[in-house]
């Protein structure tokens, strides 16, 4: 009996090892994602003034990876289901960097939002193939845990390691960098793959739902461009007609998706009260995410004059704090339960920002910038403790996948819709500003501290949200949920 079992331990090594090398090929996959989201935020200026965008192109840069990634996520997780998901994961990460390659040698600002576009087409098949494989690779135990953790870890820390790593490359070589450095994760990833991953699919009969995804994308990215037509005047022809338009494809998208066999978002996961609360804010911190935080790694640079990758190492305070909190509220959590961190997260959060709209032109970082980032790493780790399980609570097990979706897709769109409506009250004020015979730094500060107060305005109507939709531990408890469903929502944030 010995003898079979050190043969079985044999045996079971090669595939034990073989698995934690899949762990780094999918984390791997995981933090490019969620850089890139980031990555080409401090190398705007630069790439502003040698392609002459103008500042609605350059939110496009931004908003055009965010939108297209978060519209065809869950159609995205679908693909993979269906057709293997080692096959999308290789065509996802492929086109992630011939995307990659388009963008870092653009010519022009329609190269660029093309490119970036491209990145969120290809990224929305490659993070739910990766979520799947990750699943797949370790179903139970101690080992998933471990992986799950690891996993969401370094998506966790993705944002600020664009920052930075964006910082670096923009001030030692060059903004197009940021893009081109994709190639190296690329190539790693796919040799890796290739030696380590095993197909896998889900069974039975699948349908798409193609319709629910095309009048949701369309619907979406409608509303997205007719807020950022916004700054020609809310009452212009081509504003109100794709505001219009937008709102009457989501009406058809969710008249479709109450009809569909296997539609694209069960609508019983959105419309429960709690759920439909946490994706709300969700997508609020996604605006702040991706509009606000733009706009402070702009005013470092133009305005205060910092060097790129000083600019970056500027943002990760923001980061720093949120990983020192996370731990504390966990242990708190449990005796308060979630609704008192869901309300008063998004205040705290609001008071950041309210400190950084006090922004000058002579302002310094460690009195106009570092207090208000340190709230708001508390007031966002806060509310990231809570969510990730609340959007999960009360979720059958065959709808968990697509309520972990909807939590990612949910911040990237609310991050697309907030900054072309950031941008609008950007310039705006700007434009007071210069009407009023302003220095062009002050009418930039200007532009930035509205950016600032809008985004605060935007964490106080959380606020809001969580203390009509969020329930805590007596008339609802937050329940646990099942392994499977907690580790789709670690790794999706």
């Amino acid at each position: 009996m010995s003898s079979d079992a050190s043969s079985v331990k044999r045996a079971s090594a090669p595939r034990t090892i073989s698995k934690w090398w899949a762990l780094a090929v999918l984390a791997l996959t995981q933090l490019v994602v969620v850089l890139d989201g980031t990555i080409v935020t401090i190398a705007l200026p630069q790439a502003q003034i040698e392609l002459g965008l103008t500042d609605v192109q350059r939110q496009w840069v931004v908003t055009a990876y965010a939108l297209v990634f978060g519209a065809l996520l869950l159609l995205g997780g679908r693909i993979a289901d269906y057709w293997g998901r080692k096959r999308a994961f290789l065509v996802g990460m492929i086109g992630f960097g011939v995307a990659s390659v388009y963008g870092g040698f653009a010519q022009s600002a329609f190269d660029l939002i093309l490119a970036r576009g491209l990145q969120g087409l290809f990224a929305a098949l490659l993070a739910p193939a990766a979520l799947a494989l990750l699943t797949v690779s370790f179903p139970s135990g101690k080992e998933r845990t471990t992986a799950f953790a690891v996993f969401g870890a370094i998506g966790g820390s993705g944002a600020a390691v664009g920052l930075v790593l964006g910082g670096a490359l923009t001030e030692f070589a060059s903004w197009r960098w940021c893009l081109l450095v994709n190639v190296f994760f690329v190539i790693a990833g796919v040799i890796g793959a290739l030696i380590v991953l095993k197909e896998s699919k889900a069974e039975g009969d699948n349908t798409y739902d193609l319709w629910g995804t095309v009048t949701v994308s369309l619907g979406l990215g409608s509303l997205v461009y007719g807020f950022s037509l916004a700054e020609e005047g809310w009452g212009s022809l081509g504003t109100i007609g794709c505001l219009a338009l937008g709102v009457a494809l989501l009406a058809a998208f969710v008249w479709i998706e109450t009809r569909v066999a296997q539609p694209l978002l069960p609508l019983r996961v959105v419309l429960d009260r709690v759920r439909g609360g946490a994706f709300l804010i969700q997508a609020v911190i996604g605006s702040v995410l991706i509009g606000a935080t733009m706009y402070l790694a702009l005013h470092l640079q133009i305005v205060m004059g910092m060097e790129p990758l000083v600019a970056g190492l500027a943002n990760v305070a923001m980061t720093v704090v949120i990983l020192v909190c996370v731990p504390v509220w966990a242990r708190l959590l449990p005796k308060f339960g979630p609704r008192p961190f869901m309300v008063i997260g998004p205040i705290v959060v609001a008071g950041g920002l309210l400190l950084l709209s006090g922004v000058t032109v002579d302002g310094s970082y460690l009195t106009h910038i570092l207090p208000g980032l340190v709230l708001l790493g508390i007031g966002l780790s806060m509310i990231f403790v809570p969510l990730q399980n609340l959007a999960l609570t009360g979720v059958e097990p065959h709808d968990a996948g697509a309520a972990a979706a909807t939590v990612n897709s949910t911040m990237q769109i609310g991050g697309s819709i907030g900054l072309s409506v950031f941008t609008v009250f950007y310039a705006n004020a700007v434009a007071s500003g210069v009407e009023a015979g302003e220095t062009q730094l002050q009418a930039f500060t200007n532009g930035y501290s509205a950016v600032f107060l809008a985004a605060a305005g935007a964490m106080l109507l959380a606020a809001l949200i969580a203390g009509f939709m969020i329930r805590g531990t007596k008339d609802r408890p937050l329940v646990q949920s099942e392994p499977a469903e907690q580790d789709s929502l670690v790794s999706m944030h």
